[in-house]
Formats: C-alpha cells, structure tokens, sequence
C-alpha cells in the first residue's frame, strides 16, 4: 500500500484548497417574461429558450395570478380559538374556587 512520501505543507494545503470556495451564481433575465433564469436553460415560468417555446406548460400565468389568501377567515379563525382558551381558563378558576 503507497504511503506519503513527505509531508503536505499547510501552504501547499490551502493553496490547493483555494478552489473549493463557492461562487456567486450568475443570473441571466427571460427576454419574454423578464424572470431571473440560469444561462443556457430553459425558464421555468414562460418555457421558452433561445426565443422558443421548449416546454408546454398549462397556463404560464399561473403562478403570477395565484389567489390571495384570506386574510380576515384566518383572523376569525385566531380570534375563536382565543375566546376558547379564555373560556377554558375562566371555568378552571371557577372549579377551583
């Protein structure tokens, strides 16, 4: 079995190591919907490439017009669950007393 022949500096450790560092991703846009895409692929919101279209997708609106979530249903929804736990305490007092 090879052994090392002599010993690996720490100079010579970090100069080999200094390729390791991650880079920065480079970002291209989408000339048709202006999204942030990788070069040389496909994008994922219009499909296209190279000025055509490569993949099928149902309706590439889609995500853009994605519903908004209702914000009053979730605070009536908080507020029930408040007035409960508030319920709750209130007879465990009257218990105890």
């Amino acid at each position: 079995m090879g052994l090392p022949g002599h010993r690996r500096t720490s100079s010579h450790k970090r100069r080999r190591a200094s390729h390791f560092a991650l880079k920065p991703q480079t970002l291209a846009t989408c000339p048709k919907c202006g999204s942030a895409v990788l070069p040389h692929v496909a994008c994922k919101e219009c499909g296209t490439y190279a000025g055509r279209q490569v993949i099928e997708l149902k309706n590439p609106l889609e995500k853009k017009a994605a519903p908004k979530k209702d914000v009053a249903a979730k605070k009536a929804v908080k507020k029930t669950a408040t007035a409960k736990k508030s319920a709750a305490k209130k007879v465990a007092k009257a218990k105890k007393k």
